[in-house]
């Protein structure tokens, strides 16, 4: 019994002890940041899908890189794909090529110390961000770079969704086929790209590249008119809070995980009081623990205000979008959950042409084609074992 005591009040210091460093990490964090977003500009932008597109034309622009590569990825495995990638950045490397690699911290652990040093060794200029560090070693390692941001030449750039592992180009049979949102961006946008690429290489390696004129050449205005804007664990809810407030017709959102900050719900739900058409498409099949269950209790309360939610059930959905009427469309590497909102650095595209708006929509409403529509009977007719998992992830949704 006494063993039990023990382990029990050990229990209760080390959740305490978390509690403390994360509330003490969030508190300097915050008082760190400053609000940062660039000038609207205008660009081309394509739009992949697929992973197998994505990377047959992102591959064949880092061959024909002339001067200098910038890529910053979530995650890099040590898989087939992988190995091609890094295979390309070392050719180029040897080429004379500026390479330089930026991977966060956790989310490429598989990249291990002989790959780096067979990076390093073909002239590759490698960091880790996001390492955790004192005096808030679990804060820190909460804080994601959540970025997928590539840069060619400063004049080629690409933003989105996919990371780079065999489940992107459909060869994990539970997730396949893997649909995302991924841009390709060529115009004046992609010097936003490249500061912030250069920003947080700047952080990882205390090397400041921001003011190197050799990243920035001259750009050419392309179709359509967009503000980029990266996020570091703030600012975005103010940014969706906005959006919807000022929805007059329809809100579309596609999202992996749907776990919304309180303020965004709230305007969600007044905005389908006042007659606003709101459809959510999310995935049926999951590929994290727990983060499914945790999007019940918030569904439920939508649908019972008339939110039309679609279930993605031909393959695995980890688009991030948002729509708001004819007016804006975003797509970037932002989640709608807590941990986008709160934790994550993320980067955003904002684009406002009518055209690009309906190319996303027909995109999304295609992918509702491949889903089916959940009813608030399905979120009720569950099982005891998902009713707990519900509540456990209620508990830790901010870092699911």
């Amino acid at each position: 019994m006494e063993i039990i005591s023990t382990i029990f009040v050990l229990f209760v210091l080390f959740i305490l002890l978390l509690f403390v460093d994360y509330s003490l990490g969030r508190k300097t964090h915050l008082k760190s940041l400053k609000r940062k977003s660039y000038s609207f500009r205008s660009s081309n932008i394509e739009v992949f899908t697929t992973g197998p597109e994505l990377f047959t034309d992102f591959f064949a622009e880092l061959r024909e890189a002339k001067k200098h590569i910038h890529i910053l990825f979530y995650i890099v495995k040590d898989d087939r794909i992988s190995t091609d990638f890094l295979s390309i950045l070392k050719e180029k490397a040897k080429e004379g090529v500026e390479v330089r690699l930026l991977l966060d911290w956790l989310g490429s652990l598989k990249v291990k110390k002989h790959i780096i040093r067979q990076l390093e060794n073909n002239g590759v200029d490698f960091a880790f961000c996001k390492v955790p560090k004192p005096p808030f070693f679990f804060y820190s390692s909460q804080v994601r770079n959540h970025r997928k941001i590539t840069v060619i030449d400063g004049k080629v750039g690409y933003l989105g969704g996919f990371n780079m592992g065999k489940e992107y180009i459909n060869l994990e049979p539970k997730l396949s086929p893997w649909r995302d949102y991924h841009l390709k961006i060529q115009g004046e946008g992609v010097q936003d790209l490249q500061q912030v690429f250069l920003q947080d290489w700047h952080e990882a390696e205390q090397v400041d590249l921001t003011h190197n004129s050799i990243y920035f050449p001259p750009l050419l205005k392309g179709q359509y008119r967009h503000q980029l804007i990266p996020y570091e664990g703030f600012y975005l809810e103010e940014t969706f809070s906005a959006l919807i407030r000022n929805a007059e017709h329809s809100i579309m959102i596609g999202t992996p995980y749907f776990i919304p900050a309180k303020r965004v719900f709230l305007d969600l739900q007044s905005a389908l009081k006042r007659g606003v058409i709101l459809e959510i498409l999310i995935p049926f099949t999951s590929d994290h623990a727990l983060v499914k269950e945790a999007s019940y209790k918030y569904l439920r309360k939508l649908l019972k205000l008339g939110a039309t939610v679609y279930q993605y059930k031909k393959g695995f959905y980890h688009a991030k979008t948002l729509l708001i009427d004819d007016k804006v469309c975003d797509v970037g590497t932002a989640n709608f959950d807590k941990r986008s909102f709160f934790l994550n650095h993320e980067m955003n595209c904002y684009t406002y042409d009518k055209q690009y708006i309906e190319h996303v929509r027909s995109i999304v409403q295609n992918d509702q084609k491949d889903a089916t529509e959940v009813t608030l009977k399905d979120l009720r007719s569950l099982n005891p074992w998902i009713y707990c998992k519900e509540i456990i992830s209620g508990a830790i949704s901010m870092f699911l």
